[in-house]
């Protein structure tokens, strides 16, 4: 099944708008998740001070790596639609795909935040720390050093998105009664953020030691694994350290599915009106 100019715009345009508003809105309780997760703890790596660090690379790439997602999510849907006939099934490959395409963007941009959030050997800015990564001596310090925690990131992201986006869609089917569909009476946007809020909620909290794992890694400086990871938290902070963060991280997925799948439904919807 092809994909028209306009359905690839409209998840162009749509998924950037939801990208960019949600971390706009929810950057500095992205924050305080990370110092929380990072060693040493919350105080020890910045408190409530510089909250706003490491938003300059993730505003930057917020826009097309929500696009991405998008873009191949809608795309896939679409293409796997006559061969995979379980709904539920076909989101799952399709939001993994999209997963996989946004994380070209995210990865770096990662780096670059949680170093800059945890004030990492004292580099504060995120251009401080994109220069530290790129030229820096370290064995880790290296264009390929942007991409720490790659792996890492898929292991958390494609099991996030295949819980979040099948319930989300499941929850956008939902009906009234046998009659009539709730989105006939709900506006795309809202039905969006409420659906948005229940899927992302869930899919957070179950993620959580996935999410502390990854974040350490990309605070390491040295190549370790994440096997050695969970071994050496486990041995030295407990199971507990596993599920970190996990109340902010929580709300903030929570609250930011809202805003992110509701504003991507708002602006899809409009779009779709102007037959763009």
């Amino acid at each position: 099944m092809p994909v028209s100019d306009s359905t690839f715009l409209i998840s162009l345009i749509s998924g950037g708008c939801a990208g960019v508003a949600t971390d706009l809105a929810f950057f500095p309780i992205d924050t305080i998740k990370t110092r929380l997760q990072a060693q040493g703890g919350f105080f020890a790596n910045g408190g409530y001070r510089g909250i706003y660090r490491g938003l300059g690379s993730c505003v930057i790439a917020s826009a097309p790596s929500a696009s991405l997602f998008f873009v191949t999510y809608d795309t896939m849907k679409q293409h796997l639609q006559p061969y995979v006939s379980n709904p539920a099934y076909r989101h799952m490959v399709a939001a993994s795909m999209g997963e996989v395409m946004a994380c070209i963007v995210r990865v770096p941009a990662e780096v670059i935040k949680q170093r800059a959030q945890a004030s990492h050997m004292g580099l504060t800015s995120s251009w401080s720390n994109l220069m530290h990564i790129v030229r820096g001596s370290s064995s880790s310090s290296s264009i390929r050093g942007l991409y720490r925690g790659w792996n890492s990131t898929l292991m958390r992201e494609i099991p996030f998105t295949v819980v979040q986006f099948p319930l989300y869609e499941y929850l956008k089917s939902l009906r009234w009664d046998k009659e009539e569909a709730w989105e006939r009476h709900v506006p795309a946007g809202f039905r969006g953020a409420v659906c948005g809020m229940i899927a992302g909620g869930v899919s957070a909290a179950v993620t959580t030691p996935l999410d502390v794992v990854k974040t350490r890694i990309m605070l390491s400086e040295g190549k370790v694994g994440a096997s050695e990871i969970v071994r050496q938290m486990v041995k030295k902070e407990g199971m507990s350290s596993l599920w970190k963060g996990v109340v902010p991280r929580t709300c903030w997925i929570s609250c930011g599915g809202a805003i992110f799948l509701g504003v991507y439904e708002l602006v899809s919807n409009e779009l779709m009106k102007t037959r763009l």
